[in-house]
């Protein structure tokens, strides 16, 4: 079992991801916003971060570039789970840091797969 943070301002999204990554066994923490995530990763050191690109305030970039330079989460595997699908977008939050990119709409099974082999790491 991993703790992982999940940040989305999409309420269904949310309980989408949590319901999924709960099934499997998780301890998932649920927020919705960047702010709110990286508020939750400082308190928590979760195994796993899965961030929404587009929120408001803090946006997930904004979220893992803080992360990424945090001592103590730097090593944080991140996920970006995003309707931001253009190649260009998929390179900028590649290049912000983080460890995978998933475009929404997504499956549920390919999203947990994921979650999955980053955590074996």
């Amino acid at each position: 079992m991993a703790r992982i943070v999940v940040a989305d301002d999409d309420i269904d999204i949310r309980e989408l991801v949590e319901f999924k990554l709960s099934s499997l066994g998780h301890d998932v923490t649920v927020v919705g916003d960047g702010a709110a995530a990286l508020e939750a990763c400082r308190a928590e050191r979760p195994d796993l971060c899965v961030l929404d690109v587009m929120m408001p305030g803090v946006s997930g970039l904004d979220a893992i570039r803080l992360i990424r330079e945090d001592d103590a989460l730097r090593d944080l595997p991140v996920i970006l789970l995003t309707a931001r699908a253009q190649q260009a977008d998929v390179a900028t939050g590649l290049d912000s840091g983080a460890d995978d990119y998933i475009t929404k709409p997504f499956s549920p099974r390919e999203l947990a797969a994921r979650v999955e082999a980053l955590l074996a790491r």
